[in-house]
């Protein structure tokens, strides 16, 4: 018993000797600097984008093996956390206003990548990919989408790669096109709602333009995911690969039970505060590791006609969402 206690004793000591006895790196150290940064209240979200970015360019991402998985997680959990935030009620309402732009900008968008896809003759799962991307909910439809058409690696590096940069300049150019159109904080939620592809860069555009716009936004990008399903349906039948395995974002239900505990529980509407402000910390630094992931290698395998496609149909799709937003107020 002494003997095997004393082995034990020695292999926790070996452990944490081996732990403290690693060289840890200049690169790691500004790393670990940065993430507590963007923990602050002070450090927004388009800001710690930035950051991100410089971060990937200058001194490079100590841990990028582990970066997708954890930037997706944290703004799954992230996301789940906002519901505390929301009323259920508010949210019907938002998921009612939005359901037809939601339908008419996925219909149109997939049409018109249809379209631009002929028209510049660029490789076809790619581009439909960027095309799903653009009109649903930008990586997770992207990631959903690829193996139901057996888009190979490549194929859907070089989607997420336009997808993530349009993202990027999103987060800086909205919340001024909002103020520019004095956009109300529901128009503001549900524009952007309909034109930021990704769920993390819709909900840190619609945190910097206000807490109305953020349920909003949240509400209906969550319900626009779902469409997921159905385009995976029909992709299998265009591309006749027979189906596939279609990943559907579970969080999402997880965010409506969130919804409801803070609507229906008073218990949690005590708390439903705090951890409403750890979710806005945790989507900040989200935004940071998506940043950190946007190397000189995503940057240069993005083809120029590819990346012509993504910006007409991230321009079409804003324009048009803009339009009808401003127009239900006329």
């Amino acid at each position: 018993m002494y003997r095997k206690s004393k082995k034990g004793i020695h292999a926790v000591t070996g452990t944490v000797k081996n732990i403290l006895d690693k060289n840890v790196s200049i690169r790691e150290v500004v790393f670990i600097a940065l993430v507590f940064l963007c923990l602050a209240p002070a450090v927004s979200p388009p800001v710690a984008l930035l950051l991100g970015v410089v971060t990937a360019q200058v001194v490079g991402h100590p841990y990028i093996h582990l970066n997708h998985r954890a930037s997706q997680f944290l703004l799954q959990l992230s996301v789940v956390g906002l519901g505390f935030g929301m009323h259920v009620n508010n949210a019907l309402n938002a998921g009612k206003e939005g359901m037809l732009l939601t339908t008419g900008s996925i219909a149109g968008t997939l049409i018109l990548g249809v379209v631009l896809y002929r028209i510049l003759k660029i490789e076809k799962k790619t581009a439909f990919l960027i095309s799903v991307g653009t009109a649903i909910c930008g990586g997770s439809a992207i990631a959903a989408i690829a193996p139901v058409v057996q888009a190979g690696e490549k194929q859907m590096s070089v989607a997420l790669g336009v997808v993530f940069i349009l993202n990027s300049l999103a987060l800086f150019l909205f919340p001024s096109i909002g103020h520019f159109f004095g956009l109300s904080q529901n128009d503001f939620g549900l524009w952007s709602a309909v034109a930021v592809h990704d769920t993390s860069s819709v909900v840190g555009v619609a945190a910097k333009y206000g807490m109305e716009a953020l349920e909003v936004a949240t509400t209906v990008k969550l319900a626009r995911a779902l469409w997921i399903v159905p385009v995976a349906l029909m992709s299998s039948v265009m591309f006749r690969t027979g189906g596939g395995k279609v990943k559907i974002p579970y969080f999402i239900g997880l965010f409506v039970l969130a919804m409801l505990l803070n609507s229906y529980v008073p218990f949690i509407r005590n708390i439903s505060p705090y951890i409403l402000d750890i979710s806005k910390s945790g989507l900040t630094l989200t935004l940071f590791l998506i940043g950190c992931g946007l190397t000189g290698k995503t940057v240069g395998q993005v083809g120029g006609r590819l990346f012509l496609m993504g910006c007409l149909l991230w321009i079409v799709i804003s324009v048009f969402a803009l339009w009808a937003v401003l127009s239900k107020n006329t």
